[in-house]
């Protein structure tokens, strides 16, 4: 009888241990969101300049150049569905011009400007980028698009 007791009381705490694990862990991610976001908004500017910076860099598009960047002011967060990651997502409205040699001096509809959302990712806590952009979806709609791979974060 005294083994079952103790058999008993020895799964309840392991019931009760995980509940409050669970608890916990669900607590610190919550804090490492705000904690994100707040870091997010407080390197904004430095984060855009170095979006920038990158994805002019990247070439692509192929014979474009990146001729000006203009973010929204709304960011959408998201987390990676495998990785737990958590991604900011800001529109922008970005304008290029032909590359001399590109093959795109006559297209006349390289001056037009074009939706995207620009993508950082929150690595080892601090907010990085590697220039990528999703072109011709705001930050909502590219989380639909991903929603295998995205979820929102509210």
């Amino acid at each position: 009888m005294t083994g079952l007791l103790i058999s008993i009381g020895v799964l309840a705490c392991f019931f009760l241990g995980r509940g409050v694990l669970r608890r916990l862990r669900r607590r610190w991610r919550i804090a490492e969101i705000r904690r994100a976001k707040m870091l997010f908004s407080r390197r904004r500017e430095w984060l855009e300049a170095h979006f920038l910076k990158l994805a002019g860099q990247s070439g692509l598009p192929r014979g474009l150049a990146w001729s000006n960047c203009d973010f929204d002011d709304g960011v959408a967060f998201a987390r990676d569905r495998k990785k737990g990651q958590l991604r900011a997502l800001v529109g922008v409205t970005i304008g290029f011009e032909a590359l001399e040699g590109g093959g795109m001096e006559e297209v006349e509809a390289v001056g037009n400007l074009r939706a995207g959302t620009a993508v950082f990712y929150f690595l080892r806590g601090q907010w990085q980028t590697d220039g990528r952009a999703i072109f011709n979806l705001n930050p909502v709609e590219t989380i639909q698009h991903y929603e295998s791979e995205l979820e929102l974060v509210p």
